[in-house]
């Protein structure tokens, strides 16, 4: 298998099936191909029909979009863990799993990824503030149901961490004041090696994105 993405330092949907698979130990090649560089939107045209990363290409079959990635990966890798055993937690880390994939905006676009970024607070807003108020309720509600067996938020790392795992970046790196459960959660994401062979790799891009790297 062959995974698509973009700069580490930025692109938060590539880093959800990526570091999955990693955490997973399940084989793929990755292909990085710099955004927002010279025939950037060529080069994923070429291999994405949305024309966004990641994409995974596995033999003669091509999926586009995180979410989608994640669930053919279940698909082909049955028994690996990429979601939870039980029903009920399953359920519950697919509902919260979809429901980032489709929201958040305003958390999104006023603290973008950037794994660069040295930890520092902004102004966040009402908007961003009720995300964030949201997201950790969803945390602490998987944490108390199904996370008794380990730190993630259904014990073991699954599709729902990887799907969360941007956020985890994103509110480090603009320094969110969050409750010490979702803090502990965080720092259970950001102490695994994928986590920080991840950063690593980012932090040592020689590609730079103004509108990212100045936000105050």
């Amino acid at each position: 298998m062959k995974l698509v993405i973009g700069n580490k330092a930025y692109s938060s949907w590539s880093l959800r099936p990526w570091i999955l698979m990693r955490v997973l130990d399940l084989p793929f090649e990755e292909d990085l191909i710099p955004l927002y560089r010279d025939d950037w939107v060529e080069r994923i045209r070429a291999v994405s029909p949305g024309g966004k990363v990641p994409v995974l290409i596995d033999g003669d079959l091509l999926v586009w979009e995180s979410l989608a990635i994640i669930e053919y990966l279940a698909e082909r890798f049955p028994g690996r863990g990429v979601w939870p055993v039980d029903l009920a937690a399953r359920v519950h880390a697919r509902s919260l799993a979809t429901e980032m994939h489709g929201g958040f905006g305003p958390l999104r676009a006023r603290c973008p990824m950037n794994v660069r970024r040295a930890p520092k607070p902004v102004v966040l807003g009402a908007e961003v503030e009720a995300n964030v108020v949201r997201i950790v309720a969803g945390w602490t509600e998987a944490c108390r149901r199904f996370g008794a067996e380990g730190p993630f938020l259904y014990g073991a790392f699954s599709a729902a961490d990887a799907m969360f795992a941007p956020v985890v970046s994103r509110f480090h790196s603009y320094a969110v004041d969050v409750p010490a459960e979702a803090r502990a959660y965080m720092q259970a994401v950001m102490a695994l090696p994928a986590w920080q062979e991840w950063v690593e790799a980012g932090r040592a891009e020689p590609w730079y994105l103004a509108e990212s790297d100045d936000v105050v």
